[in-house]
Protein backbone atom coordinates (compact mmCIF):
# COMPACT_ATOMS: atom_id res chain seq x y z
CA UNK A 1 0.00 0.00 0.00
CA UNK A 2 1.36 3.41 -1.04
CA UNK A 3 1.88 5.80 1.82
CA UNK A 4 1.87 9.55 2.03
CA UNK A 5 5.61 9.51 2.51
CA UNK A 6 6.07 7.78 -0.84
CA UNK A 7 4.01 10.44 -2.66
CA UNK A 8 6.06 13.15 -1.01
CA UNK A 9 9.30 11.58 -2.24
CA UNK A 10 7.95 11.33 -5.79
CA UNK A 11 6.96 14.98 -5.82
CA UNK A 12 10.42 15.98 -4.61
CA UNK A 13 12.10 13.85 -7.28
CA UNK A 14 9.86 15.33 -9.99
CA UNK A 15 10.83 18.85 -8.90
CA UNK A 16 14.51 18.00 -8.99
CA UNK A 17 14.23 16.58 -12.51
CA UNK A 18 12.29 19.59 -13.66
CA UNK A 19 14.89 21.95 -12.21
CA UNK A 20 17.71 20.09 -13.93
CA UNK A 21 15.85 20.21 -17.26
CA UNK A 22 15.30 23.93 -16.91
CA UNK A 23 18.99 24.46 -16.15
CA UNK A 24 20.05 22.50 -19.25
CA UNK A 25 17.58 24.46 -21.38
CA UNK A 26 18.94 27.71 -19.98
CA UNK A 27 22.56 26.72 -20.71
CA UNK A 28 21.67 25.61 -24.25
CA UNK A 29 19.89 28.91 -24.88
CA UNK A 30 22.94 30.82 -23.63
CA UNK A 31 25.23 28.80 -25.90
CA UNK A 32 23.03 29.54 -28.92
CA UNK A 33 23.02 33.26 -28.09
CA UNK A 34 26.85 33.26 -27.82
CA UNK A 35 27.22 31.57 -31.22
CA UNK A 36 24.83 34.09 -32.73
CA UNK A 37 26.91 36.98 -31.34
CA UNK A 38 30.08 35.50 -32.85
CA UNK A 39 28.44 35.14 -36.26
CA UNK A 40 27.17 38.71 -36.13
CA UNK A 41 30.61 40.05 -35.18
CA UNK A 42 32.23 38.05 -38.00
CA UNK A 43 29.73 39.47 -40.47
CA UNK A 44 30.46 42.99 -39.25
CA UNK A 45 34.22 42.45 -39.76
CA UNK A 46 33.78 41.03 -43.26
CA UNK A 47 31.45 43.85 -44.21
CA UNK A 48 33.94 46.46 -42.96
CA UNK A 49 36.97 45.17 -44.94
CA UNK A 50 35.10 44.24 -48.11
CA UNK A 51 36.15 41.54 -50.52
CA UNK A 52 39.67 40.15 -50.19
CA UNK A 53 41.79 37.89 -52.37
CA UNK A 54 44.68 35.66 -51.25
CA UNK A 55 48.21 36.74 -52.23
CA UNK A 56 49.80 34.88 -55.07
CA UNK A 57 52.72 32.73 -53.99
CA UNK A 58 55.15 34.73 -56.18
CA UNK A 59 54.34 37.89 -54.24
CA UNK A 60 55.19 36.46 -50.84
CA UNK A 61 58.23 37.98 -49.18
CA UNK A 62 61.17 35.65 -48.67
CA UNK A 63 62.18 35.47 -45.03
CA UNK A 64 65.41 33.56 -45.71
CA UNK A 65 68.25 35.75 -44.35
CA UNK A 66 71.14 36.44 -46.72
CA UNK A 67 74.38 34.58 -45.98
CA UNK A 68 76.79 36.56 -43.79
CA UNK A 69 79.63 38.39 -45.49
CA UNK A 70 83.13 36.94 -45.10
CA UNK A 71 84.93 38.27 -42.07
CA UNK A 72 87.78 40.48 -43.17
CA UNK A 73 89.98 39.60 -40.22
CA UNK A 74 90.21 36.00 -41.46
CA UNK A 75 91.68 37.22 -44.73
CA UNK A 76 94.04 39.55 -42.88
CA UNK A 77 95.17 36.69 -40.62
CA UNK A 78 95.86 34.53 -43.67
CA UNK A 79 97.96 37.27 -45.25
CA UNK A 80 99.89 37.76 -42.02
CA UNK A 81 100.53 34.03 -41.74
CA UNK A 82 101.77 33.89 -45.33
CA UNK A 83 104.02 36.85 -44.67
CA UNK A 84 105.53 35.25 -41.58
CA UNK A 85 106.31 32.13 -43.60
CA UNK A 86 107.73 33.97 -46.60
CA UNK A 87 110.18 36.23 -44.73
CA UNK A 88 112.63 34.12 -42.76
CA UNK A 89 114.98 35.47 -40.12
CA UNK A 90 117.41 32.67 -40.98
CA UNK A 91 117.86 33.85 -44.55
CA UNK A 92 120.94 35.89 -45.50
CA UNK A 93 121.86 37.39 -48.84
CA UNK A 94 125.60 37.58 -48.12
CA UNK A 95 126.38 34.86 -50.67
CA UNK A 96 124.09 36.19 -53.44
CA UNK A 97 125.53 37.77 -56.54
CA UNK A 98 125.70 41.52 -57.02
CA UNK A 99 126.00 42.40 -53.32
CA UNK A 100 128.94 44.53 -52.22
CA UNK A 101 130.84 45.69 -49.16
CA UNK A 102 128.27 48.43 -48.64
CA UNK A 103 125.57 45.77 -48.41
CA UNK A 104 123.86 47.03 -51.55
CA UNK A 105 121.89 44.44 -53.45
CA UNK A 106 120.76 43.82 -57.02
CA UNK A 107 118.87 40.73 -58.05
CA UNK A 108 120.79 38.43 -60.42
CA UNK A 109 120.28 39.49 -64.02
CA UNK A 110 119.84 43.18 -63.17
CA UNK A 111 122.39 45.39 -64.93
CA UNK A 112 125.25 46.87 -62.90
CA UNK A 113 124.17 50.38 -63.87
CA UNK A 114 120.96 49.98 -61.86
CA UNK A 115 122.73 50.13 -58.51
CA UNK A 116 124.79 53.08 -59.69
CA UNK A 117 121.67 54.97 -60.67
CA UNK A 118 119.97 54.02 -57.38
CA UNK A 119 122.93 55.35 -55.34
CA UNK A 120 122.91 58.62 -57.31
CA UNK A 121 119.20 59.18 -56.70
CA UNK A 122 118.16 58.58 -60.31
CA UNK A 123 114.65 57.49 -59.21
CA UNK A 124 112.46 59.81 -57.14
CA UNK A 125 111.52 58.38 -53.74
CA UNK A 126 107.73 58.02 -53.89
CA UNK A 127 106.96 56.66 -50.43
CA UNK A 128 108.66 55.64 -47.19
CA UNK A 129 108.23 53.36 -44.21
CA UNK A 130 109.62 54.24 -40.77
CA UNK A 131 110.29 51.16 -38.61
CA UNK A 132 111.51 53.06 -35.55
CA UNK A 133 110.11 51.67 -32.31
CA UNK A 134 108.78 48.44 -33.82
CA UNK A 135 109.66 44.99 -32.57
CA UNK A 136 111.11 42.51 -35.03
CA UNK A 137 107.82 40.74 -35.82
CA UNK A 138 105.97 44.06 -36.10
CA UNK A 139 108.64 45.43 -38.44
CA UNK A 140 108.54 42.33 -40.64
CA UNK A 141 104.75 42.52 -40.96
CA UNK A 142 104.80 46.26 -41.63
CA UNK A 143 107.47 45.86 -44.31
CA UNK A 144 105.53 43.16 -46.18
CA UNK A 145 102.31 45.20 -46.13
CA UNK A 146 104.13 48.37 -47.20
CA UNK A 147 105.68 46.64 -50.21
CA UNK A 148 102.33 45.18 -51.27
CA UNK A 149 100.67 48.59 -51.11
CA UNK A 150 103.51 50.23 -53.00
CA UNK A 151 103.20 47.69 -55.81
CA UNK A 152 99.43 48.19 -56.01
CA UNK A 153 99.96 51.93 -56.36
CA UNK A 154 102.58 51.49 -59.08
CA UNK A 155 105.38 52.98 -56.99
CA UNK A 156 108.92 52.12 -58.16
CA UNK A 157 111.25 53.71 -55.61
CA UNK A 158 110.67 53.73 -51.84
CA UNK A 159 112.69 54.35 -48.69
CA UNK A 160 112.81 52.04 -45.66
CA UNK A 161 114.00 53.73 -42.47
CA UNK A 162 115.34 51.08 -40.11
CA UNK A 163 117.38 53.39 -37.87
CA UNK A 164 121.00 53.27 -36.77
CA UNK A 165 120.34 51.28 -33.61
CA UNK A 166 121.35 54.05 -31.22
CA UNK A 167 118.34 53.34 -29.00
CA UNK A 168 118.65 49.55 -29.02
CA UNK A 169 120.38 47.25 -26.54
CA UNK A 170 124.20 47.50 -26.81
CA UNK A 171 123.66 50.14 -29.53
CA UNK A 172 123.47 47.39 -32.14
CA UNK A 173 121.34 48.07 -35.25
CA UNK A 174 119.24 44.91 -34.99
CA UNK A 175 116.76 45.85 -37.72
CA UNK A 176 119.42 47.05 -40.14
CA UNK A 177 120.53 43.55 -41.18
CA UNK A 178 117.07 42.03 -40.74
CA UNK A 179 115.50 44.47 -43.18
CA UNK A 180 118.18 43.72 -45.80
CA UNK A 181 117.58 39.99 -45.45
CA UNK A 182 113.81 40.42 -45.69
CA UNK A 183 114.04 42.63 -48.76
CA UNK A 184 116.28 40.14 -50.56
CA UNK A 185 113.55 37.51 -50.14
CA UNK A 186 110.87 39.62 -51.86
CA UNK A 187 110.63 38.95 -55.60
CA UNK A 188 109.27 42.42 -56.29
CA UNK A 189 112.51 43.99 -54.96
CA UNK A 190 114.95 44.56 -57.85
CA UNK A 191 117.68 46.30 -55.89
CA UNK A 192 118.39 48.34 -52.79
CA UNK A 193 121.24 50.36 -51.36
CA UNK A 194 122.10 52.57 -48.41
CA UNK A 195 120.41 55.95 -48.66
CA UNK A 196 122.40 59.07 -49.45
CA UNK A 197 123.24 61.23 -46.40
CA UNK A 198 120.43 63.64 -47.27
CA UNK A 199 117.96 60.73 -47.37
CA UNK A 200 118.94 59.07 -44.08
CA UNK A 201 122.42 57.67 -44.69
CA UNK A 202 123.21 54.44 -42.83
CA UNK A 203 119.84 54.53 -41.08
CA UNK A 204 117.81 53.94 -44.24
CA UNK A 205 117.64 52.01 -47.50
CA UNK A 206 116.44 53.08 -50.91
CA UNK A 207 114.57 50.23 -52.61
CA UNK A 208 113.77 49.79 -56.30
CA UNK A 209 110.66 47.74 -57.06
CA UNK A 210 109.50 46.02 -60.21
CA UNK A 211 107.07 48.00 -62.31
CA UNK A 212 103.47 46.81 -62.63
CA UNK A 213 104.19 45.89 -66.25
CA UNK A 214 107.58 44.18 -66.71
CA UNK A 215 110.13 46.61 -68.21
CA UNK A 216 113.87 47.13 -67.96
CA UNK A 217 114.81 48.61 -64.58
CA UNK A 218 116.87 51.32 -66.21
Amino acid sequence: MTTFKDFSSLRSLRKDLQAQEELRAKEEAERLRAEQRLREEANIFRDSIGKVAPLRSSEKASLTPPPPLPIARHHIADEQAALMESLSDEFTFDTLLNSDENLSFARPGVGSDVLSKLRRGHWVIQNQLDLHGLRRDEAREALGEFLRQARRRGQRCVRIIHGKGLGSVNKEPVLKQKVRNWLAQKDEVIAFCQARPADGGSGALVVLLQSSTPTNAG
